[in-house]
């Protein structure tokens, strides 16, 4: 297989995986992308299907307000099974009084993105997996990449954090994880019908270029955490949607938390610190100003430590749970 062809098929896989860095990073759903980005129009959408509700109260759901401002913030999972019922009259009341709607990445459905930075910062044929892994770790790799129709010789001269997001991210769409039927692409086709304004809070090539720009000791980290856990990508993203769905947060943030934090602090701060914090500053410049929006991004960046409501509540913001 050439390099060409190859790079292919890598562009295809990050494209997929381009709904949320946080997903492929959390394993709680896969990747994908700025302030005041509207979505393009299309023309003469059709209604948006009802969403099967939730047992209980459902997922979580936090607001901020002040005088002329509101801000709901909703934790999403960009990777689902088709007809799991997350739906909530909070959510939907929400929703429908918003004036704006967010998301993580408003450019997601563009494949060219990922498909650049991939050809740039994903493949360095000078500097082979097979020269940086141990033996061991190298033939580790080799089969589950065989496990995902591929094997060591054919990704060699991907990046640790390319190679990583193959191996991580094809077990979830096996199991049946679509992100047609994610969180967050069920409310762009909502907004849509809605006629309602989509915004990014960053590009999908800003992801890519933050996780790729990770220390190669930490990407190295990362490919084999996932290469040793790859019978456990599956039954962990079950863990954190059956968490999310009864609205544990802590517990969602403490599954997250096994695939940045406890892997590598670059990781960690290439998926949630740096996000973060600009996301706050963007939530501060809305609630300077007036009207309501619905943000919906990985319920990661809500859930766990250095999260965007950690972050929002250190600047004096007060943040309720709905």
């Amino acid at each position: 297989m050439t390099l060409a062809n190859r790079m292919g098929q890598a562009a295809n896989h990050v494209s997929r995986l381009a709904l949320g860095v946080c997903a492929a990073l959390a394993a709680s759903a896969v990747l994908a992308a700025f302030p005041g980005a509207a979505h393009a129009e299309q023309a003469a959408p059709a209604a948006a299907a009802a969403i099967p509700r939730a047992e209980g109260a459902g997922p979580p759901l936090w607001v901020v307000r002040d005088a002329d401002s509101t801000v709901y913030l909703f934790g999403t999972i960009h990777y689902l099974r088709p007809g799991t019922a997350w739906g909530s009259d909070k959510v939907d009341a929400a929703f429908a009084g918003a004036d704006q709607f967010w998301v993580e990445v408003a450019d997601q459905d563009d494949p060219t993105v990922a498909a650049a930075v991939a050809q740039q910062h994903g493949v360095t044929p000078e500097r082979p997996l097979s020269s940086i892994l141990s033996a061991e770790d190298f033939a580790a790799f080799d089969k589950a990449a065989q496990g995902v129709g591929a094997n060591g010789a054919a990704l060699d001269a991907y990046r640790p954090w390319l190679a990583a997001f193959i191996v991580a991210g094809t077990a979830p769409l096996q199991a049946g994880y679509r992100p047609d039927a994610g969180v967050d692409k069920t409310l762009m086709e909502r907004a849509r019908a809605e006629g309602k304004a989509i915004h990014g809070f960053e590009t999908a090539d800003r992801q890519l270029r933050l996780i790729a720009g990770m220390s190669e000791e930490a990407q190295i980290a990362y490919l084999n955490n996932y290469v040793r856990n790859g019978g456990q990508i599956v039954p962990k993203l079950d863990q954190t949607v059956a968490a999310w769905l009864k609205g544990d947060a802590a517990e969602v943030g403490r599954l997250n938390r096994v695939d940045t934090r406890d892997i590598h602090e670059d990781v960690h701060r290439a998926a949630l610190i740096v996000r973060n914090a600009d996301w706050t500053d963007q939530i501060e410049t809305m609630m300077k100003g007036s009207g309501s929006a619905f943000v919906a991004v990985g319920v990661a960046h809500l859930a766990d430590q250095d999260s965007v409501i950690d972050m929002l509540k250190a600047r004096g913001f007060t943040v309720e749970r709905l």
